[in-house]
């Protein structure tokens, strides 16, 4: 083996060195030493992530192709980073609470295991390459949703996310089976989609097609595939439920793309093109009307990521051209949806309430939570002129370009759901600042890292759509 070849691999080396320097300083430092690991871990990644940002791209294929480091994925990867950063900074005051303390190395460790594994799914282009990296992303994220040992409905979380993880890979690898058999025994993306081109359409490829989707639309929360969403995460930390509401569901909604567009580009118009109609329509409809009715707010921004996702896939259906669109909105996603987590954190690690109603008249005892609150909600509605408006009016343009009058049926079925959408958001607004009565939720100060957190994921609300370079970076990323 020519061992050069993992220089190409940077993005990821760099991750794995971070998770063995986290690993060793928590096995052999003391306990003195050990008060220092979180913001030692939170700079540290910080810097990986300037990195990662700022290393030229090789547009590389190494290990016989099976691996790819274009420009487009490690601009996918930087905007994980981003994430991921801030949910390091969020979570920074719960993983020092007295419960999670002496097992807050654990906790980085699995995080950034996780987020090695979203980065082999990102770059892979053989799908054995790709099942390693959705395992590596999937079963330590359930040790994380149990990480509350003291709490019975984080380990009923775990265990509904453990089995739903297990039967979506089962069926992943059944639709894997049959592409393997129809593909003359290649796993090569490649490969697929000559044999897609040279052989005809059966019902093994509208089986093989229809698994697969059904396997990783598990990860992405789409629907019928979403059944665990809600109460994983209520159950789960909420350190956790923001990284599985945003993180998870990016790296899974990229490489979606790359499969179905790369492997399976072909069978689009004939195959499942029909599919994606059904699923994308009953993600956006179903996560919007059961929105409406939630109450927890953990719950609440479950079934709003589940309708968020539904437009994410939008940009699958506009092939090429879509994935810049779909990049720049998973970015506005997740700078919106962790800004919104940011506030539901930091009310929970004070006050220990999550109902929404808890949150009337907000702003009389918090001003600036309720000033970021509202931003977000108003983002993830996509109001102007937010970055949630530019990201929606990009996806839709993306998808309309194609020319096809059933994709612009879908697009206005999107846009009737966007109507339903700010109802539900706005609810929230509405008992922060128009609700009568008392304020529920006493005064305090935020933790310096939910602080933080914060001022980024409102900078991004503010100027992500405003600044023409955000989405510019993105496109070249995947133009050139």
């Amino acid at each position: 083996m020519d061992y050069s070849q993992f220089g190409a691999m940077l993005p990821e080396l760099i991750i794995l060195g971070l998770f063995l320097v986290v690993f060793l300083f928590d096995t052999f430092s003391g306990d003195g030493a050990k008060r220092i690991l979180t913001p030692l871990t939170t700079v540290l990644f910080g810097l990986a992530t300037v990195a990662i940002w700022i290393i030229p791209s090789c547009d590389m294929e190494v290990f016989g192709g099976m691996y790819v480091n274009d420009t487009a994925c490690k601009a996918m990867k930087a905007i994980l980073n981003v994430g991921v950063f801030i949910v390091f900074l969020q979570s920074a005051k719960w993983v020092e609470s007295d419960e999670v303390a002496i097992r807050k190395g654990e906790f980085y460790e699995l995080l950034l295991v996780t987020l090695f594994g979203m980065y082999l799914m990102i770059s892979a282009r053989h799908f054995l390459l790709f099942i390693i990296g959705l395992e590596s992303a999937s079963l330590p994220l359930a040790a994380l949703v149990a990480f509350n040992k003291k709490h019975y409905e984080s380990h009923e979380a775990a265990a509904k996310y453990i089995l739903t993880a297990v039967f979506s890979s089962a069926i992943l690898l059944m639709g894997l089976s049959f592409v393997y058999a129809f593909s003359g025994g290649s796993l090569y993306f490649d490969d697929i989609r000559n044999n897609v081109i040279a052989g005809e359409y059966s019902g093994l490829l509208i089986a093989a097609i229809a698994f697969m989707i059904a396997g990783i639309g598990f990860k992405l929360s789409l629907v019928p595939f979403h059944l665990w969403t809600a109460d994983v995460y209520q159950g789960a930390p909420t350190a956790i439920t923001s990284y599985l509401s945003v993180i998870s569901k990016g790296a899974a909604a990229f490489a979606f793309f790359v499969i179905f567009v790369h492997a399976f580009g072909q069978l689009f118009e004939h195959m499942w093109e029909w599919m994606m109609y059904g699923v994308i329509i009953a993600t956006i409809t179903v996560g919007n009307l059961f929105a409406i009715r939630q109450k927890n707010m953990k719950r609440f921004m479950a079934f709003s990521s589940i309708s968020q996702a539904g437009y994410i896939m939008l940009g699958v259906m506009a092939g090429g051209i879509g994935l810049a669109s779909m990049m720049f909105y998973i970015l506005v996603y997740i700078v919106s949806n962790l800004g919104a987590f940011a506030v539901i954190s930091s009310i929970e690690n004070n006050t220990g309430k999550l109902s929404m109603d808890d949150y009337d008249g907000l702003h009389k005892t918090n001003p600036w939570l309720s000033f970021a609150m509202t931003l977000a909600m108003f983002s993830l509605a996509g109001i102007p002129p937010f970055a949630g408006f530019f990201s929606k009016i990009l996806i839709f343009t993306a998808v309309t370009s194609t020319g096809s009058m059933a994709l612009y049926m879908l697009v206005l079925i999107a846009l009737i759901n966007t109507i339903i959408s700010l109802y539900y958001y706005l609810l929230v607004v509405k008992a922060i600042w128009i609700k009568p009565g008392e304020a529920k939720v006493e005064s305090f100060k935020s933790a310096i890292g939910e602080k933080l957190a914060l001022w980024i994921c409102v900078a991004g609300i503010i100027f992500a759509g405003l600044v023409p370079y955000v989405y510019e970076y993105c496109y070249k990323a995947v133009l050139g």
